[in-house]
């Protein structure tokens, strides 16, 4: 997206006609940018996915957690205790959002 330097409008898309190369237009004034036909890649960069760093870890759960009745939704554990920890991060006029991290098998999972 490009716009125009003179009136600061969004210059539209023009492909070559007639010879012509494909060129940007400001629908305004007369500002005119002439394209390249060319399009070189110079680098190509890799993205890469960052680790996830979760809201409550292991040690926070045993540390400030309080246990409770839950079920653990892990297949083979239905372990009926675990710790848990309320935070707020979602707008003030909406529930906490529970964490919850299984007594047996260290499972985590939330509820919102």
């Amino acid at each position: 997206m490009e716009f125009c330097p003179t009136c600061g409008n969004m210059l539209q898309f023009e492909l070559p006609h007639m010879g012509r190369p494909s060129r940007f237009v400001c629908p305004t004034c007369p500002y005119v940018c002439q394209l390249e036909n060319k399009v070189k890649i110079k680098r190509r960069q890799h993205l890469v996915k960052k680790e996830i760093e979760p809201v409550f870890n292991s040690d926070d759960m045993k540390i400030g957690g309080a246990e409770t009745d839950a079920t653990c939704p892990a297949p083979n554990c239905g372990f009926g205790r675990a710790y848990f920890s309320q935070i707020q991060i979602r707008s003030a006029d909406e529930p906490a959002t529970t964490f919850y991290q299984c007594l047996r098998c260290e499972k985590r999972w939330r509820e919102d």
